[in-house]
C-alpha cells in the first residue's frame, strides 16, 4: 500500500509518520467513534439536560442556570453526561495509543528522516539551556503521552510526529490537510481587518511542529518567517517538515517569556492555540514581551477557540470539559480573558485591541460541513477566535 493512500487526505511530507494497513485501521476506527460520539451520543446529553436536569434546576432555584458552572452542578451527576464523558475520554486515551504504536515501530527510520531531509532553505536553532516551563511539564497536555517536550533518544522526533497525526485524527481531518485552518483563518482576518499590512518579520510564539508556522509563511511569502518552542522534538521535526514542503522558516528553541531577539524586531508576533496551554501566570510576560519585540505599528495577533461568553450556559459547560477531563488545565481561564484588559496590561493602547469570531478558512473555501464540537456547534458553525492588538505607531 503507498504512503499516499495510507495517509489519508493528510498531506504528506518527509517525517510523517506513515500507518501499516493494520495501524490505519485502527486510526480510522478512532476518527469514526470520536465523530459517533459528537454526532450521535452527545446530542443525547442536552436531551437529559432539558428534560430532567433543567426542571429539577429551575424547581430547586426558580429560575435556569445562569452559567456553565451552574450547568455543571445540574448535571454533575447525570448517568448518560457521565457515560459520554467516559467514553470521550477513552477514545482520547484510544487516539494517542494508535499513533504512538505506529510511531515506536519506526521512531528510527523517522529520526533518520529529520536528519536526511533537505537543507538550504530555512534554520535550525536549539538551545539544551532552554528549560521547559512547569506549565507545560507538569501534565501530559490533552493526553499526549510524554507532552510536547520528552525525548526518548537522540535527535528525537516523536513528541512532533505524535502530534501532527494525533491532531489530524482527533479533528477528523477539519482543520485542512495540514491542520492549518486557525492560522489559515487568522491570516484571512488579519488581511481583512488591515489591508495593505505587510509583515517584514512574523514571528509564531509556541509553534509546536509548524502547522501554523507554515500558513503564515504561505500567506506573507516575502516575509522572514520565526517560529519558536521550548521542545526541541517538535522543533527537529517541524525543521524537517518545513524543508521538505519547500517552506523557508527559522526555528529556534526559546521561551516565549523571554525571547532573545532584539526590541522592534518584527512586524507580527502571532500565536496558534497556544494560549490555552499557557498559565495564567506566564501569559502577561508573553504578551509584555510580544509588544517588546513589535515594530511600532505591528500587530500582535493569537488564534483560539471562541469565548465561554459567546456562548449559551450549556454549550460552555460542553465546551469545558476539556479542563477537568483531557488535561487541560488552562482552558477554562484562556476562554475567559478580557482580551482589552490583557493588552492594555502589556502596554498596548486599550482602544487598540481586536477581537473576532471569523469562519473558518477551511470550511468556507472547501464547502466542508460545520464544525461538531462535542456535540454542539461552536459560535453557531465553524468557528476559530481571534484577538490581539496593534502597537501605536510612535510607540517606543
Amino acid at each position: 500500500m503507498s504512503a499516499s493512500v495510507v495517509a489519508g487526505e493528510q498531506e504528506l511530507h518527509a517525517v510523517l509518520p506513515v500507518p501499516t494497513g493494520e495501524e490505519l485501521a485502527r486510526q480510522e476506527f478512532i476518527k469514526s467513534l470520536k465523530y459517533h460520539l459528537s454526532t450521535r451520543i452527545a446530542p443525547g446529553i442536552r436531551d437529559s439536560y432539558e428534560k430532567r436536569r433543567l426542571p429539577e434546576f429551575h424547581a430547586r432555584e426558580g429560575r435556569p442556570p445562569e452559567s456553565r458552572r451552574e450547568v455543571r452542578d445540574a448535571m454533575s451527576g447525570d448517568a448518560y453526561f457521565r457515560m459520554w464523558s467516559a467514553l470521550e475520554r477513552t477514545s482520547q486515551e484510544m487516539l494517542w495509543n494508535s499513533v504512538q504504536l505506529s510511531i515506536e515501530r519506526q521512531l528510527p527510520q523517522l529520526v533518520e528522516a529529520a536528519r536526511a531531509a533537505p537543507r538550504g532553505l530555512g534554520s535550525l536553532t536549539l538551545d539544551a539551556a532552554v528549560a521547559t516551563p512547569a506549565y507545560a511539564s507538569a501534565v501530559d497536555i490533552h493526553l499526549m503521552p510524554g507532552g510536547y517536550h520528552s525525548e526518548v533518544c537522540r535527535d528525537d522526533v516523536a513528541a512532533g510526529a505524535l502530534y501532527d497525526r494525533g491532531v489530524y485524527i482527533y479533528a477528523n481531518g477539519r482543520m485542512g490537510p495540514r491542520n492549518a485552518d486557525p492560522a489559515d483563518t487568522a491570516a484571512a482576518f488579519l488581511k481583512a481587518q488591515f489591508p495593505g499590512f505587510a509583515p517584514r518579520r512574523i514571528l509564531d510564539l509556541g509553534c509546536t511542529v509548524g502547522n501554523s508556522t507554515l500558513a503564515w509563511a504561505e500567506a506573507f511569502p516575502d516575509a522572514e518567517v520565526h517560529g519558536i518552542d521550548v521542545s526541541a522534538p517538535v522543533l527537529r521535526y517541524a525543521h524537517a517538515r518545513a524543508e521538505s514542503l519547500g517552506r523557508r522558516v527559522h526555528y529556534s528553541q526559546q521561551d516565549a517569556e523571554a525571547t532573545r531577539f532584539p526590541d522592534g524586531h518584527f512586524d507580527l508576533v502571532t500565536s496558534c492555540l497556544f494560549v490555552h496551554e499557557t498559565s495564567r501566570k506566564a501569559l502577561p510576560r508573553i504578551l509584555r514581551e510580544a509588544r517588546r519585540l513589535l515594530a511600532p505599528g505591528g500587530v500582535m495577533l493569537h488564534a483560539e477557540t471562541p469565548p465561554y461568553g459567546s456562548l449559551p450556559p450549556f454549550e460552555a459547560f460542553m465546551f469545558d470539559w476539556d479542563t477537568r477531563n483531557n488535561n487541560e488545565p488552562f482552558w477554562a481561564a484562556s476562554h475567559e480573558l478580557d482580551p482589552r484588559a490583557e493588552v492594555e496590561a502589556a502596554g498596548f493602547a486599550r482602544e487598540s485591541a481586536f477581537e473576532a469570531a471569523p469562519l473558518s478558512h477551511y470550511s468556507t473555501t472547501q464547502q466542508r460541513p460545520k464544525r461538531v464540537f462535542k456535540g454542539g456547534e461552536i459560535g453557531g458553525g465553524w468557528r476559530w477566535y481571534v484577538w490581539g492588538a496593534r502597537k501605536a505607531e510612535s510607540a517606543q
